[in-house]
């Protein structure tokens, strides 16, 4: 919920999201958690400060499957790469690190389907779901 808050302060910051359909496709523990989780996704989706896009099984393995990676950009222009995984978390700051995984984003991204085709497969698993 403390993330949330973050994404509706005042200034907003831009964010961007890139998700595993993996993660669309394994429900929660109730039906109706798992259908109030997938309008709340959407829901966020469309602000004007979230971008969010999926990753569809269709593009194969990739080199994060294995964990998440999260890249923040300070005013000051500073960046961090925070990756994540089963055997733990890494915080990286140096410019050059930060810029490899910055590009390893780029490349899941690239791979990803665009905004809108993605707010229509959400919309997709909600029927699914409702059916």
């Amino acid at each position: 919920m403390g993330r949330q808050l973050l994404l509706r302060r005042t200034p907003a910051p831009n964010v961007r999201f890139t998700v595993d359909e993996y993660a669309f496709r394994r429900p929660a523990a109730t039906a109706q958690t798992w259908q109030e989780q997938l309008l709340r996704i959407e829901a966020v989706a469309k602000w004007p400060n979230v971008v969010l896009q999926v990753l569809p099984f269709a593009a194969g393995t990739h080199h994060l499957i294995d964990g998440s990676l999260t890249l923040l950009w300070q005013q000051d222009g500073s960046a961090v790469a925070y990756k994540e995984g089963n055997g733990g978390g890494e915080l990286v700051d140096d410019p050059e690190g930060v810029l490899r995984h910055r590009l390893s984003y780029d490349r899941l991204r690239d791979l990803a389907l665009p905004p809108s085709d993605s707010l229509t497969f959400i919309r997709g698993v909600l029927e699914e779901h409702r059916s």
